[in-house]
């Protein structure tokens, strides 16, 4: 019997999720002798094939063979399109301007105003990885972009990281106050809960329990709040070292990535196996999401980025690139990536291509 079937049965399944542990112990990662994984997404381009010999006949063979190659190459700015416009038509539509407006407003102003929709699209595709469909997922991956988006407002405010500029656009504190901007967070956290709940189709109550209970740890002292609380403690101490700079990454920016991939497994009827895989590929990948964010923050300009650049170096806080040098760090990142690309390794290849394009995505992203 699949664990995640019974109430109790998927609070063991809760209760047993992955600890954290340093990845230079649980990926055996050497930081003074390490060896970069390249490994990206397999680029084959159609080799030119010679008719002038062959008979008609096996020039058509060639052509239609070719012509059902280019039907199952995958197409990853296709893909993005497309579930941005999906998960995009779905916010709007979940979240609508009602009386008090202004809150409302406010919810919508950050949520609405772009962003690269990761967590949403890790959500979908995990869920179709092990053989669930869309509507499974899709009031999941809105909820977790609702809560990432609640991060956003609430990191920005002045008694966090006080950044004036998110998304090309002004915070949402300078537009709408703080009073309200902490509220529009708050509204945006507790309707991803509700959202998830009650407008998830398709799936076992006992799924969408797990889910929520998922995503609920996600956020808390055991997530994000975690390392929020220890990159703000943090700040300004020169004697932070890697193992701490992990702990707080792998809980502020990991654990709400890792939620998104594990809740799209669970909702799509993964077997514990498939989720504990996807649960580490999912680690591996958000931890390279801040690794890569470290090295945009000093190697692009505010206008590249979309945000304030060099923000980290102003506030002396410590990133990767500080504790390992620029070029350690981006070969810390492309191990993570080849790292997370094992996990997907037992999977159908045609299904995991979606994931394994955005762990490359992550990687090679420049804002």
């Amino acid at each position: 019997m699949n664990i995640i079937d019974s109430w109790g049965q998927a609070c063991l399944v809760i209760n047993q999720s992955l600890p954290y542990k340093s990845f230079n112990g649980m990926m055996k990662i050497n930081l003074k002798n390490r060896r970069i994984l390249k490994q990206t997404l397999p680029c084959r381009p159609f080799s030119s094939v010679t008719v002038s010999a062959t008979t008609r006949e096996d020039e058509k063979d060639v052509k239609e063979e070719e012509g059902a190659k280019m039907e199952n190459e995958f197409n990853f700015k296709v893909y993005v399109v497309e579930k941005a416009i999906s998960v995009n038509k779905a916010l709007d539509e979940a979240i609508m301007v009602r009386d008090p407006p202004m809150i409302h407003e406010a919810m919508r102003y950050s949520l609405l105003a772009g962003g690269k929709r990761v967590r949403p699209m890790l959500c979908l595709a995990a869920c179709d990885l092990v053989g669930g469909n869309q509507g499974n997922a899709m009031a999941a991956a809105c909820a977790v972009e609702m809560i990432h988006t609640m991060s956003l407002i609430h990191d920005d405010l002045p008694c966090m990281d006080d950044d004036d500029l998110r998304r090309g656009k002004p915070t949402n504190h300078k537009v709408y106050g703080e009073d309200v901007a902490v509220l529009a967070g708050d509204a945006l956290l507790a309707f991803a809960f509700e959202y998830l709940a009650t407008a998830t189709i398709g799936v076992s109550p006992s799924r969408i329990l797990v889910a929520v209970a998922e995503l609920a740890k996600s956020v808390g002292t055991e997530g994000l709040v975690a390392g929020q609380v220890a990159d703000l403690a943090c700040t300004g101490n020169p004697n932070v070292g890697l193992e701490m700079l992990e702990f707080i990454h792998i809980h502020k920016t990991a654990a709400l990535l890792e939620a998104s991939v594990v809740i799209g497994a669970i909702l799509g009827g993964g077997a514990d196996e498939e989720v504990d895989k996807l649960r580490r590929f999912a680690r591996c990948i958000g931890l390279l999401f801040q690794v890569v964010d470290d090295i945009l923050d000093v190697t692009k300009s505010s206008e590249e980025l979309g945000k304030t650049a060099g923000k980290d170096l102003a506030v002396d806080k410590t990133t990767y690139p500080k504790l390992l040098g620029l070029e350690k760090a981006k070969e810390f990142a492309a191990e993570l990536n080849g790292e997370a690309k094992q996990q997907l390794a037992a999977f159908d290849s045609h299904k995991a291509a979606p994931l394994i394009a955005l762990a490359d995505y992550i990687a090679y992203r420049q804002n």
